[in-house]
């Protein structure tokens, strides 16, 4: 494998692995703030409990998605020098922004959540943890304002000395329609990872019979966020294909393996081989119109084919090749749609269980409950495969290709190197992940403090 390949492997699997706990953070944030508030404004014992045993959880998930999330911004500089140096007058603004802002207002509350128990009055203490979640939600808005720069360039001028873009309207950063429909997918994406893994911890409890009337509570509270939010997400990422058609239709064509223009556009649920060199696959179960409703909002709109898309940007930019993994494209685009589908029929089997008042008694769902929480991982993995491989070979769209991104000092072994340090290290931090989370997880809810017990003080 080439330097070129062995940095883009390196920087795909940091970004998967780091986004596994991004969502988690925001989606599991703004639940646990919602159980703080049930407790400040009810008093119930067990709202307190259940606030201490998922804010457990996201601490830790905390603690290790911050160690991940500090190699992406080093991998910067290390193995794409050539793109932090052409584009970082851009690029580097919003990342300035998270770091300066969302993270250390996150960070700082966190903090003060963790230590102010019992120190803090109520509604400081409360306020703190709301803190928290806007930070996690502020940190998503800059990382994802970046992002949608490098899909569709606005806001910036080519600095006619150096021949770089320069940012001369931040507004428009944060008016980027691939941002403002991309951002909100990833927001409402982590809600329904959140939701996922409380549905998950407390269906697993429920299954021990351990506080049945807590953990019947948050699964209820999982249930009512799971399915509102994946059900406007699958809108909005509707919305947002929709946005990418106009700006990247070559992401969108090689989502369906789509070589030829069509109109209407058929949507085929499968297919049988079909990638790059195969331009003929089999389509199975072909949908009439639903690829025009989904890349145009219109039931007889146009879709450009692969070929089409590629004659015009030889036109617009050189010869080469410009279309990207279609493999990928198209079985990323169905696994995030598909499982999608199946997170919601379970969570609509839990809203029927509930509705019932049943749910802390059908074992069967709560044994699938517990492996749903899975689902939402993948999904979230897939949906960055189809963003970032469909932009391919572009690092930022029409104006920068990936190849004259890479660091031209660093050698391939030292990219394949740092590529085996990296894994290694990932492995371990996700055992420890994994051994914290289900160890947590797993334990029964602690006693509420006796009001006369004393706090405990921080020693060095």
């Amino acid at each position: 494998m080439s330097q070129l390949d062995l940095a883009r492997l390196q920087f795909a699997m940091t970004s998967v692995y780091h986004f596994l706990f991004v969502p988690v953070t925001i989606g599991l944030g703004f639940l646990t703030a919602l159980l703080q508030t049930g407790w400040h404004r009810s008093g119930r014992a067990e709202l307190l409990q259940l606030t201490r045993f998922f804010g457990t959880l996201l601490v830790i998930n905390i603690a290790v998605g911050v160690v991940t999330g500090l190699v992406q911004e080093f991998q910067f500089g290390m193995d794409w020098s050539q793109y932090s140096r052409t584009v970082g007058d851009v690029f580097g603004a919003p990342l300035a922004m998270e770091g300066l802002a969302a993270f250390f207002l996150e960070s700082t509350f966190l903090g003060l959540w963790l230590f102010g128990w019992d120190r803090l009055p109520p509604r400081v203490h409360l306020a703190t943890i709301w803190a928290v979640a806007l930070g996690g939600v502020l940190s998503a808005a800059f990382i994802m304002a970046a992002n949608s720069w490098m899909q569709h360039p606005v806001g910036y001028a080519i600095d006619p000395s150096t021949g770089r873009p320069q940012l001369n309207d931040v507004w428009k950063l944060f008016t980027n329609p691939v941002f403002l429909r991309g951002y909100l997918h990833v927001v409402l994406a982590s809600l329904v990872t959140g939701a996922a893994v409380m549905l998950a911890v407390s269906a697993w409890q429920l299954r021990r019979g351990t506080s049945p009337a807590a953990f019947q509570a948050t699964a209820r509270l999982a249930l009512v966020v799971l399915v509102p939010a994946l059900l406007v997400a699958m809108l909005v990422g509707s919305e947002l294909g929709v946005t990418e058609a106009k700006y990247q239709p070559m992401k969108i064509a090689g989502a369906e393996a789509q070589w030829d223009t069509c109109q209407p556009c058929s949507f085929s649920l499968f297919q049988i081989s079909g990638g790059n060199n195969d331009t003929t696959p089999t389509e199975i179960i072909a949908v009439p119109h639903l690829l025009s409703l989904l890349a145009t909002n219109h039931w007889n709109g146009q879709v450009l084919g692969l070929n089409a898309v590629q004659a015009q940007y030889e036109q617009q930019y050189g010869p080469g090749n410009y279309v990207p993994n279609v493999f990928i494209q198209y079985w990323a685009m169905r696994v995030m749609a598909y499982l999608a589908v199946v997170v919601l029929l379970v969570g609509l089997w839990g809203l029927w269980l509930l509705w019932r008042r049943r749910l802390g008694g059908s074992r069967r769902f709560l044994r699938v409950a517990v492996w749903t929480a899975v689902l939402p991982f993948v999904m979230n993995s897939a949906g960055w495969l189809l963003t970032e491989n469909g932009r391919q070979p572009w690092i930022v769209q029409g104006l920068q290709f990936t190849r004259d991104g890479v660091s031209p000092s660093v050698s391939t072994a030292t990219v394949a190197t740092s590529l085996l340090v990296f894994v290694l290290l990932y492995a371990v931090l996700a055992v420890v992940e994994v051994v914290l989370i289900t160890r947590y997880a797993r334990k029964e809810l602690s006693p509420p403090p006796a009001e006369d017990a004393p706090v405990p003080a921080l020693s060095y």
